[in-house]
C-alpha cells in the first residue's frame, strides 16, 4: 500500500464539518437515513485503500452512498503530500536515496507535529456521514522512532478507534507491544502472501509475533493473501478467532492472483457464514485490488456479493 493519493487538508475538513455535509454526503442523506451494512449480524465495511485513487472526502461520500457504514481508514489517505508538504529543499539532481530520506524525514516531522485536531476533524467527517471507523491502518516499520510509534497511538485515540491495523515486520511486534499496552489500544498485524523471513504471511509468523506478548497484540487476517500464500483461511479463523480483530476480504487464487470475487479460491462465503452462524463480531473489510472498472462500482459489487452470501 503506497502513499500518493489525494488527501484532505484541515481547511477542507473544517469546511465540510462546520458547514454541514454540503453536497459531499447528499447521496446518503437524501433518503434521510444513515447507511447500515450490518448484514445478518456481520459488520461489512471497507478498507479505504480500496478507494486509493480518490480523495478522503470523496471516499467517505462513496461509502455512505452505497450503504457502507464501517471503514478501516488507510494511512495513505491521511499522510498525503498535499497535507504534509514538501520535504526540505534538495538540488534537482540529488540522488534518489537522498530524496527518499528527505521525504521520510518530512513524514516523520509531520507525524510528530501535526495537531491531533486534524484526526478529530476526520472522525467528525465520518460521523457526519454515518460511517463508523473501526480501525486506523498505520503500518509500523523498523525505521519508526519510539516517538513515532507512540504518536501513532495518539492519532488512533484522536480518531476514536481502539484498534490499529499494521502491515509490519514480525520483529516490530516486540517494540510495539509496550506502547499498545500503555495506550490500551490493540494492534492487529496484517499478513501478505509473500512467505519470507520477518514477513507476516504464515500461521507461524503470527505465532512468532504474538508468543510471549500481551493481549494488545492481535491479528488482522487478510483471507485473500492467506489463500494466495497456500494456507486455509477458514481453518485459521476457526482456530484463532479470539485473536483476530479485523478481516480483509478479497478473492485470490491459490497461485496468488487477484481475481473478481467468486472466481478465486478464497473462502469468502464460508468465512462470512461462519461469522454469522457463530456470532463472532469481527469487523470485515472489503479490499478492492483486482482489475475492474472503477473503485466505486467494484466495491459496490463486492458488497452485493456479501449480501448474497449472507442472505
Amino acid at each position: 500500500m503506497a502513499n500518493g493519493t489525494k488527501g484532505i487538508s484541515r481547511r477542507e475538513l473544517g469546511r465540510l464539518v462546520i458547514g454541514g455535509v454540503g453536497g459531499v454526503y447528499a447521496a446518503s442523506l437524501a433518503a434521510q437515513q444513515k447507511p447500515n451494512s450490518t448484514i445478518a449480524g456481520v459488520r461489512i465495511g471497507a478498507q479505504s485503500y480500496s478507494f486509493r485513487g480518490m480523495s478522503l472526502a470523496d471516499t467517505v461520500s462513496a461509502m455512505a452512498g452505497m450503504g457502507l457504514s464501517f471503514c478501516e481508514l488507510w494511512q495513505g489517505q491521511v499522510e498525503t503530500r498535499d497535507v504534509i508538504g514538501p520535504p526540505a529543499a534538495l538540488p534537482a539532481d540529488a540522488p534518489r536515496d537522498r530524496q527518499r530520506a528527505a521525504q521520510r524525514e518530512a513524514l516523520r516531522r509531520w507525524r510528530l507535529e501535526v495537531p491531533l485536531d486534524h484526526f478529530r476533524d476526520i472522525r467528525r467527517m465520518f460521523d457526519t456521514a454515518g460511517v463508523t471507523l473501526t480501525a486506523y491502518n498505520l503500518s509500523f516499520q523498523n525505521d519508526f522512532t519510539d516517538e513515532e510509534i507512540e504518536r501513532g497511538f495518539e492519532m488512533a485515540r484522536a480518531l476514536g478507534v481502539d484498534v490499529i491495523t499494521a502491515s509490519s515486520s514480525v520483529s516490530t511486534a516486540a517494540r510495539v507491544d509496550p506502547f499498545a499496552q500503555k495506550a490500551g489500544i490493540t494492534v492487529g498485524f496484517h499478513n501478505h502472501s509473500r512467505v519470507a523471513p520477518d514477513e507476516f504471511a504464515s500461521p507461524e509468523s503470527f505465532a512468532a509475533a504474538l508468543e510471549g506478548r500481551s493481549n494488545r497484540l492481535a491479528i488482522n487476517l487478510d483471507i485473500g493473501h492467506f489463500t494466495g500464500a497456500g494456507f486455509d483461511a477458514l481453518a485459521y479463523l476457526t482456530a484463532h478467532h479470539d485473536r483476530i480483530v479485523s478481516l480483509h476480504l478479497k478473492d485470490k487464487t491459490k497461485d496468488d492472483r487477484n481475481v473478481t470475487w467468486g472466481e478465486g479460491d478464497t473462502p469468502i462465503v464460508e468465512v462470512l457464514r461462519t461469522l454469522r452462524d457463530r456470532h463472532w463480531d469481527i469487523p470485515t473489510n472489503i479490499e478492492y485490488e483486482y482489475r475492474g472498472t472503477d473503485a466505486v462500482t467494484e466495491v459496490r459489487r463486492c458488497l452485493d456479493y456479501c449480501r448474497r452470501a449472507l442472505a
